[in-house]
């Protein structure tokens, strides 16, 4: 804790000594994954950015998917958001202005200690088999998430069509992470979750991690600022500011901390100095 707190403090002082002007606009819409709401991280970060840049954030939890319709539609300014393939597809449209990357984490299966499915060290795919063949209860988001997405393509890679099918051990939610980890819980149910939040509500949940240290589970995180050139009306000073102050070297530093003083690991991986090639992103 003392760890990040510094780091906190060391942050205000770096960003107060060369704190800009007032902002002509200074409400700022932000469209967030429920994922990174759920895991706390924005409770640090927002704070600290009103402070130094004089914006007060409207934050909006959804899916990525609702994240970037909201985009599409004029009603955010700036995007936080983890499915690389749809933002690719939003950005080739026009609807984003900018788009850099942030941090990553990584999916994980967990589910009943008592583990029906047997699918413990086994790989993402073949996990989904076995859940599958055993017709174990599996809790799908179902909301056009980047989660949602990325459950969705492992069931693609195992040749298996839940969501068109609707067998009856495939429960759809329609809700967020955290609402879904609780259903997955109170059900003994198998889920895909990303690890930061999961850690972030272990302490009320009857899951374990079963399926982890897979590579095709990386969890990437973009921020997208909204194209005044589609909407002149959105906040795009406020959009490149909180932009500019996730990937400053400052920020990053309290990203790669967030978490380590209670789950002794970070729940994010800055990468606000890389490329998406550099993490193997198309």
């Amino acid at each position: 804790m003392k760890r990040i707190l510094t780091l906190l403090f060391l942050l205000a002082l770096a960003l107060g000594a060369c704190a800009p002007k007032s902002p002509d606009n200074p409400n700022l819409i932000l469209a967030t994954t429920t994922s990174v709401q759920d895991s706390g991280l924005f409770d640090v970060l927002l704070p600290l950015f009103e402070q130094q840049a004089d914006y007060t954030v409207q934050t909006v939890a959804v899916g990525s998917g609702a994240a970037m319709q909201m985009g599409q539609e004029g009603n955010a300014d700036v995007l936080f958001v983890h499915s690389p393939s749809a933002e690719a597809t939003f950005m080739a449209d026009g609807w984003g202005k900018d788009r850099s990357l942030v941090a990553h984490n990584y999916f994980i299966i967990i589910g009943p200690a008592s583990d029906p499915a047997g699918i413990n060290g086994l790989s993402a795919v073949d996990a989904f088999k076995a859940i599958a063949a055993a017709e174990a209860s599996f809790i799908a988001r179902a909301d056009k998430s980047g989660t949602s997405s990325k459950e969705l393509s492992i069931w693609k890679s195992a040749g298996i069509d839940p969501a068109t099918t609707k067998p009856a051990w495939y429960i759809e939610t329609g809700q967020g992470m955290g609402a879904s980890l609780m259903i997955a819980s109170e059900t003994g149910a198998y889920t895909l979750t990303d690890r930061a939040t999961f850690l972030a509500n272990k302490a009320n949940l009857q899951l374990e991690i079963l399926v982890e240290s897979d590579n095709s589970l990386m969890n990437v995180y973009h921020v997208i600022t909204v194209n005044p050139e589609k909407w002149p009306e959105v906040n795009y000073e406020g959009a490149s500011a909180f932009l500019n102050f996730l990937i400053d070297p400052a920020t990053q530093e309290v990203i790669g901390q967030f978490g380590v003083d209670i789950y002794g690991e970070p729940l994010f991986i800055p990468d606000g100095d890389k490329t998406d090639a550099e993490l193997g992103l198309p």
